[in-house]
């Protein structure tokens, strides 16, 4: 059975990535097993987590915040397990409110981790929204929320996925990339 997932994310990006591939396969190209991921960032990425299996489990940190709700908007995510070390990823979504920018951080990161071919993937957010409605125990009725909710649960279908929440000062590094990220916005 051959599954074809095509996602459409409309926020505009400032890329700043350490140890991140940039990995632009064609389009017409997807075979069994694999998912193609459009973002505005790439026209396409064709991940394939059936066929690599040495990047089983990873831990992801992730943040999303808003100078201003709305306002310039980032994320950071951080990501753990990976064979090539620690990822970071700074990002300026242009102008949003806080729960998008904590689902965009999200999302990022479950993208990523079906692009490393990860089988499990554990998030901690400091995002007590998007912890309990990733988990059901509330439910999405924000127009604004509900496509990138529903685009992170399909993901995190294809994976051993599990979100716990953490305190803020728990989650020090991907904060200070999302901080980051809407401080270079601002300027």
């Amino acid at each position: 059975m051959s599954m074809l997932l095509c996602i459409t994310f409309q926020i505009s990006v400032d890329v700043n990535v350490e140890n991140r591939s940039e990995y632009q396969p064609s389009c017409n190209s997807v075979q069994e097993n694999q998912f193609n991921v459009l973002t505005a960032e790439h026209t396409s990425r064709i991940v394939n987590p059936a066929h690599v299996t040495n990047m089983s489990n990873l831990v992801a940190y992730v943040d999303g915040g808003s100078l201003g709700n709305p306002g310039p908007a980032g994320i950071g995510v951080v990501i753990d397990g990976s064979a090539d070390g620690t990822i970071k990823i700074e990002r300026s979504i242009g102008h949003q409110d806080n729960n998008v920018a904590e689902y965009a951080a999200l999302l990022e990161a479950l993208q990523l981790a079906l692009e490393l071919g990860a089988s499990t993937l554990h998030v901690f957010s400091d995002s007590e929204v998007v912890v309990k409605q990733m988990r059901g125990e509330y439910a999405c009725r924000s127009s604004r929320l509900y496509s990138l909710h529903w685009t992170c649960r399909k993901l995190a279908h294809s994976l051993d996925f599990s979100i716990s929440h953490i305190p803020r000062e728990d989650n020090v590094e991907a904060n200070r990339l999302a901080n980051s990220a809407v401080r270079k916005r601002v300027r």
